[in-house]
């Protein structure tokens, strides 16, 4: 920890720390131990506190929470309870990074990433400590489990010393839940003509099965690398990896935007201009001539309405769905481009070979990924969820894939 905070110093300020602001937590988690795992921490709170821990828990994340989860379980409780797996799960970093902005000097520091879930794996269990058993003497080896699965060298027995073989006793093992997701950069922070970048986490124990694929969240954690083997050889480029201590769902809205003095006094300004709404018709797409009609809808689209709660419980939305039909070359696709880059958030395809299951979401094997398991992969429709989706050339779709899209679009 660069010398700042010895070990037995840190442990002490955590324990402190925990009792003064986490007590009510802490005695929670005890009566509902061991179904709850996890103590949530506001880095805002321990920020107030001790900046020197933030600091390391920053630049070193794996020392400073493992001394903060030692420290929660060397706490005496009331309760008859003894933490043998708990988690301190930090959350709510003020400093937001988009996947586009990682570098390298992230890799092994504490990072908050927001983007949006594109693919999400089966919840499986994974070995984390192995019990090999020795053919020869009957004696237990255990060896804990990272990346790829290895095998003892010799026997632990004295002994014994022999070099195998050995039988992995899955009884005696331990196995913790994990998943495997894949978040890209949301289509509100690409710029037009830009691919949204993609960037691999993985989520463990409590934290599983409750991401799936189109959620908006922010995830903390740890930033790996880790280096890719190939049949030539090992490759100089890593790839990275987000191991995930919390995370949080976003609302399904649009991102917080900061309208100045000035911008409200041009907005009120505007609103009285009598001639408004041909402004505004007329500013959509002005290199396209004509099409008046076309541009009132897109305008009307885009702004849309508010969508209604009827009080025995039925929903009305309170969008429009625009259909443009015409002879080829009369700038239909041009119209839907303009309509995807005026949109806070829009995804634009094209239903030549779109199928249902590219459109909303398909379940499909993936050896890169997922190691050949079944992952859930979201389509465009709920990529563009509470925003704008222009399905290009519809009219070549088949009539099945169309008919899937009548849900979504309610």
């Amino acid at each position: 920890m660069r010398g700042l905070i010895n070990l037995e110093s840190c442990k002490e300020i955590w324990i402190e720390f925990l009792k003064r602001y986490y007590w009510e937590q802490i005695l929670q988690l005890a009566c509902n131990y061991p179904e709850c795992k996890s103590l949530w921490v506001e880095f805002g709170d321990l920020e107030k506190y001790n900046l020197d821990i933030v600091r390391e828990l920053l630049d070193s994340p794996d020392t400073v929470l493992g001394h903060a989860t030692e420290s929660l379980k060397a706490m005496d409780l009331p309760a008859d309870v003894e933490f043998t797996e708990v988690h301190v799960r930090i959350q709510h970093l003020p400093e937001l990074t988009l996947i586009k902005d990682i570098r390298s000097v992230h890799i092994n520091t504490l990072i908050s990433v927001t983007g949006l879930v594109r693919k999400a794996t089966e919840v499986r269990p994974r070995i984390v400590n192995a019990a090999f058993k020795c053919a020869r003497c009957g004696d237990l080896t255990y060896l804990p489990q990272e990346e790829h699965f290895v095998e003892p060298f010799e026997c632990d027995n004295d002994s014994c010393g022999r070099k195998g073989p050995f039988k992995l006793v899955r009884d005696e093992s331990e196995f913790i839940d994990f998943q495997k997701i894949r978040i890209q950069d949301s289509p509100d922070e690409v710029r037009p003509g830009e691919q949204p970048q993609t960037l691999d986490a993985i989520v463990t124990e409590d934290l599983t099965g409750r991401i799936s694929p189109g959620d908006r969240v922010v995830l903390v954690g740890v930033l790996r690398s880790y280096q890719r083997a190939t049949q030539q050889g090992k490759s100089t480029a890593f790839d990275l990896l987000l191991d995930t201590v919390s995370f949080e769902i976003e609302e399904k809205g649009f991102e917080e935007i900061e309208v100045t003095k000035g911008d409200e006094c041009k907005i009120q300004e505007l609103g009285k201009d009598p001639e408004i709404y041909g402004k505004i018709i007329g500013s959509i797409a002005p290199s396209i001539y004509g099409y008046e009609e076309v541009k009132e809808a897109m305008a009307l689209q885009l702004f849309s309405g508010l969508p209604k709660e009827l009080p025995d419980g039925l929903r009305i939305r309170g969008d429009i769905h625009v259909l443009l039909v015409g002879d080829p070359g009369v700038a239909k696709s041009q119209c839907l481009r303009y309509s995807r880059k005026l949109a806070p958030r829009g995804v634009f395809t094209s239903g030549r070979g779109s199928t249902s299951a590219g459109l909303t979401a398909t379940a499909v094997k993936d050896n890169e990924f997922s190691n050949g398991r079944w992952t859930l992969e979201a389509g465009a429709l709920v990529l563009a969820d509470m925003g704008l989706a222009c399905v290009d050339e519809l009219d070549k779709m088949e009539a099945d894939d169309r008919s899937s899209m009548h849900e979504a679009m309610e």
